[in-house]
């Protein structure tokens, strides 16, 4: 019912038919499309262009430019996109699909009671409604008990079996031994739970750690710099400088770069001294420890809207009406300290803790915390494609990149929550949805 509630039978009998549709399409298609929107932001400035237009050849992109200066074949798809702003495919760093909104169904409660096979369909139908609201990429960042199962969410998407953003897949993300849910705490001493991440002690348990979800298919690895593992439950670090050190080097050794969850001061500074690539949360963190990042080129995740939603849940935060909490200003003001000295700042928002393909809220709560929106737009296209090391394939419209592509309603260079109005979505030239055929 909640899925039904979430999504509708449209949305169900929809995606079972791009599904079906899809199954033998998974090459980009063949020919020309021609994109003419009112605007177009390319990510290689700030300002939309009028009266431009986007010519895509067999999956990429051909020619962007004033609408008289495209030339598109004879025989090319026009596809009229009036009153929007065509934006390359979003990019969401900082995901869950195989997690669902809190205030439906408590984290300790998916973990232990959904099975991993209703799990997995349900992120399928997540990677769906995530692809609709016009983010093309996503960087999952751990199952959360649920094994290896998005190195499969990702070969469906990429063999055109379900339809989705492209995947960057961290598997199972690991811990510090007894230091991350469910339980131990709170639990009877004697019960063997499963658990949200692979939990290891020691830097030879963390090299084979690392090695084996590099084996099954981790694009990332993740890794928990620190949790709530205080006796007073604060924040405090849980691995070793060298189990991180241990977990980055055989990491990089493979070409893989390493994301940390850390969200205390020392915690993160450890994650950077380590070596890890990017740090996720941040939200304890001084102004001499996001200098520290500026310094090694540590990329951040603020995941501000993570911590608004759980505000939401469980601090009767109301959006527009109650004066930010705690934990809000907290993120606050880390995100802004970040901001000030130049660190480089990525999309990533937690979802999976929201509703999947609400996904625009983390660029709005960016701007509302002190970002203008042509940098948050850049924060989730072409910085974020540079965090993923991509930039030579997407996050721009640029002539050779890939034809990942989206156009919403207004300019959300101007107004960043126009977000929130995808009608076109186009991928490796697939499209998707258009204005006239609305899922």
């Amino acid at each position: 019912m909640r899925w039904k509630q979430r999504y509708g039978w449209i949305g169900l009998l929809t995606a079972m038919a791009m599904g079906s549709a899809m199954a033998t399409t998974a090459a980009p298609p063949k020919g020309d499309v021609l994109l003419v929107p009112d605007r177009v932001w390319t990510a290689d400035g700030d300002a939309a262009h009028t009266g431009w237009a986007v010519l895509v050849h067999d999956g990429v992109i051909a020619a962007v430019g004033p609408v008289d200066t495209v030339k598109a074949p004879a025989n090319a798809q026009r596809i009229a996109l009036p009153g929007t702003t065509l934006t390359p495919g979003l990019i969401d760093l900082h995901s869950h699909l195989f997690l669902h909104p809190y205030n439906e169904t408590l984290w300790n409660d998916q973990v232990l009671k959904e099975p991993q096979d209703y799990r997995t369909l349900e992120a399928a139908a997540h990677a769906r409604a995530t692809l609709m609201a016009g983010f093309t990429t996503l960087r999952d960042l751990g199952t959360e008990g649920a094994g290896f199962a998005d190195v499969s969410i990702k070969r469906a998407i990429d063999e055109g079996m379900i339809p989705g953003p492209r995947m960057f897949v961290a598997t199972r993300a690991i811990v510090a031994t007894d230091s991350y849910g469910p339980g131990p705490r709170g639990f009877r001493p004697d019960l063997d739970l499963p658990g949200g991440a692979q939990e290891i002690s020691g830097v030879d348990e963390a090299i084979r750690a690392t090695r084996e979800q590099a084996g099954h298919g981790a694009d990332w690895i993740k890794l928990y710099a620190d949790y709530r593992v205080g006796a007073d439950g604060s924040t405090q670090p849980t691995l070793s400088l060298a189990e991180m050190k241990a977990i980055v080097d055989t990491a990089h050794l493979s070409g893989r770069p390493v994301a940390a969850h850390a969200s205390s001061d020392e915690g993160v500074r450890l994650a950077v001294e380590a070596g890890v690539d990017s740090i996720e949360h941040g939200y304890g963190a001084s102004e001499a420890t996001f200098r520290l990042l500026k310094q090694h080129g540590t990329a951040y995740e603020p995941t501000l809207t993570a911590v608004e939603a759980t505000a939401q849940y469980f601090e009767h935060y109301v959006p527009g009406q109650s004066e930010p909490t705690a934990r809000m200003k907290e993120a606050e003001r880390a995100f802004r300290t970040a901001l000030k000295l130049g660190v480089t700042i990525g999309n990533g928002s937690d979802v999976g803790v929201f509703t999947h393909g609400d996904n625009w809220r983390e660029p709005a709560n960016m701007v509302r915390d002190g970002m203008t929106p042509p940098q948050a737009l850049h924060a989730a296209t072409n910085v974020a494609a540079r965090i993923l090391r991509q930039q030579d394939k997407f996050g721009r419209i640029a002539p050779n990149l890939r034809a990942d592509l989206a156009a919403f309603t207004g300019d959300p260079s101007t107004h960043i929550d126009d977000l929130q109005h995808p009608v076109f979505v186009m991928k490796d030239g697939t499209v998707y949805r258009t204005p006239q055929a609305t899922p």
